[in-house]
């Protein structure tokens, strides 16, 4: 008897221990992609661009030029060297949504451009209005209801870049603002 009860304990014991590693793993997970906002991002597009978008007049960073990352809104985006793919003169916004496929809100996601969201009109929204996105840069992202968290009209470039974490090129990343660049050397 007293053997099953050592026993039961240490089981018991074991499987408190699991749980709890399991439930802070997971919540630590959780908290960075919220942070985060780009965990699950696709990050290499196809280079398609939102019908209407405008290429930049005269872009700080012209198409064919090398720039250095200095942003790191995704991991090895930081410091990386990127070449410009386009440069595009739109108004950006930074946006709050809950993803269609039941994953968890993602608070204040960079970059989503005015071509790219559902009937947004001709006028720029503003801090706190509500618009559905029309692209898919992150799963769960397209045809979900967002709230605007800043909007503002600048050039906004697609870069081609190989993380410095040492994972795989990526190509056509849609989108990097021109403050998130500084020249190469």
């Amino acid at each position: 008897m007293k053997l099953n009860k050592k026993l039961l304990m240490v089981l018991l014991s074991m499987t408190t221990a699991l749980f709890l590693t399991a439930c802070t793993g997971e919540e630590e997970k959780s908290s960075n992609e919220n942070h985060n906002s780009h965990g699950n991002m696709e990050h290499s597009g196809s280079g398609d661009l939102p019908e209407g978008l405008q290429e930049a007049a005269n872009p700080a960073y012209k198409v064919g030029s090398k720039a250095i990352i200095t942003d790191d809104h995704m991991p090895g985006m930081k410091g990386a060297e990127a070449t410009i793919v386009g440069a595009y003169d739109t108004v950006v916004y930074s946006l709050s949504y809950d993803p269609t496929n039941g994953g968890d809100r993602v608070e204040q996601h960079k970059w989503v451009i005015h071509e790219e969201l559902l009937e947004a009109g001709d006028e720029p929204l503003k801090p706190g209005d509500e618009a559905t996105i029309n692209t898919d840069h992150m799963e769960g992202m397209h045809g979900a209801k967002a709230v605007i968290d800043t909007a503002e009209e600048m050039t906004v470039y697609m870069v081609d870049f190989t993380p410095t974490d040492g994972s795989e090129k990526v190509t056509n990343h849609q989108w990097v603002t021109e403050d998130e660049l500084s020249p190469a050397k």
